[in-house]
């Protein structure tokens, strides 16, 4: 926890590499485990994400942690018999499940490819709703549940798919492409994001160094700096929702600034 003058205080130890987390409907945080798929490695005074070292790696898997006690159970490690390999960010819809990305593992030569998941909190259903995807990141719901956003890294996309039931999304032809959000030009890397209570989606842009605003309709809105190349992600607070809190990971800094728009209101958080 981060408190509003600056004081911290952990929660829970977890083993591996917690990444995306979101509060279910239990209260409980739901964490994405990538099992410390990335190495840490300095260059040039900044802390950027390395190759993985496969005597820390642990194997992905979505975890959840007692806000109180700091209890950590794991819920899910393989669907179908695939493994989990890096689950990274997730979200929850309004009837209580979530879907969440897995951003893959290389190995040597060959990358698992890995897809967009949805599971219940009991531990007891896990499906594969979209496969394949190329380094999924960051995902999100629009603010009436309609659509499912998903930003893929190296790819430097956003995707989006709509949504027909919990855990159900509406089936595109291979060429339609209308299941691409936005594409960025350029070497553009895209990470975690959030939405705002218009439907823009806010997707956190590596090397340019801030995070875009994409528009419903796939028009670039708004880009905001941040003068970190590893800008990570980014959530709304404040009673209006016009608190941004931002995440700079190359230089370590969890920043705040007010935002221009309202972000979407989270499902299942306290007021």
């Amino acid at each position: 926890r981060v408190l509003p003058d600056g004081t911290k205080a952990t929660i829970a130890e977890i083993p591996g590499g917690p990444n995306g987390a979101a509060v279910g409907p239990d209260g409980a945080f739901y964490i994405c485990n990538n099992g410390a798929r990335f190495s840490e490695t300095a260059v040039g005074g900044l802390t950027l994400p390395g190759p993985t070292d496969f005597e820390r790696y642990l194997g992905g898997s979505i975890q959840r942690v007692d806000p109180v006690s700091g209890a950590v159970t794991t819920l899910y490690s393989e669907c179908d018999g695939h493994p989990l390999y890096a689950p990274n960010d997730i979200v929850f819809d309004a009837s209580g499940g979530f879907y969440f990305t897995d951003h893959g593992i290389t190995i040597g030569r060959d990358h698992k490819l890995t897809g967009i998941y949805y599971g219940t909190i009991d531990g007891a259903d896990l499906r594969e709703v979209v496969f394949p995807t190329h380094d999924p990141n960051g995902i999100g719901l629009s603010p009436d549940g309609t659509m499912l956003y998903w930003a893929e890294t190296t790819t430097g996309r956003v995707f989006q798919r709509r949504v027909t039931g919990p855990g159900e999304l509406a089936p595109v032809e291979r060429f339609d492409t209308s299941s691409c959000l936005y594409g960025f030009s350029g070497y553009q890397l895209l990470d975690s994001m959030a939405v705002e209570a218009d439907g823009n989606v806010c997707v956190a842009t590596l090397v340019s160094g801030g995070v875009s605003v994409i528009s419903p309709t796939g028009e670039l809105v708004d880009f905001v700096a941040t003068g970190d190349l590893l800008t990570t992600n980014i959530c709304f607070g404040g009673a209006d929702l016009c608190t941004a809190y931002i995440t700079c990971s190359s230089t370590g800094m969890l920043v705040t600034t007010t935002w221009p728009r309202p972000g979407a209101k989270l499902h299942f958080l306290n007021d």
